[in-house]
């Protein structure tokens, strides 16, 4: 049986010439469909991390402001609540284009030690928006 795994999986270096990772032995940087596969195993596995903290957030307004919260569940608001999570996903699929924006450039090797930053720095960024959208939605609520 072939061994599928890629050079990241196994340990080796991506940029070994004539490895997983190659283009052709010139040692040069891998294939658009190598560094694709690498951010998609890095970023969808935190995906689940982000979408914990913006639920944690939503819950923790939800709870803060309950029982008036209670007049939210409507399936008006759960729709938009829902298209709000939805866009709160897209924005994640930013970090794609830094990440492999910054894989194809000559920093690879320091961005695969750093990129961990980006998902802090987005996860807090994304919680304080959600800060503010759930405030204001709970907040209305109390309005019904």
């Amino acid at each position: 049986m072939t061994d599928v795994r890629t050079p990241s999986m196994t340990g080796e270096p991506i940029n070994d010439p004539g490895g997983h990772g190659s283009t052709g032995g010139t040692g040069t940087l891998p294939r658009l469909g190598v560094l694709v596969a690498d951010a998609l195993r890095y970023w969808e596995l935190r995906r689940l991390v982000y979408n914990f903290v913006l639920g944690v957030v939503v819950l923790a307004h939800f709870a803060s402001a309950w029982p008036a919260s209670r007049s939210f569940l409507k399936v008006e608001n759960l729709l938009g609540l829902f298209i709000l999570a939805v866009l709160a996903n897209v924005a994640y699929c930013a970090a794609y284009v830094a990440d492999l924006f910054v894989q194809l450039s000559g920093l690879r090797a320091a961005w695969l030690r750093w990129r961990w930053l980006l998902l802090a720095i987005g996860t807090a960024f994304a919680a304080v928006l959600t800060h503010f959208f759930s405030q204001g939605m709970f907040s209305a609520s109390f309005d019904d």
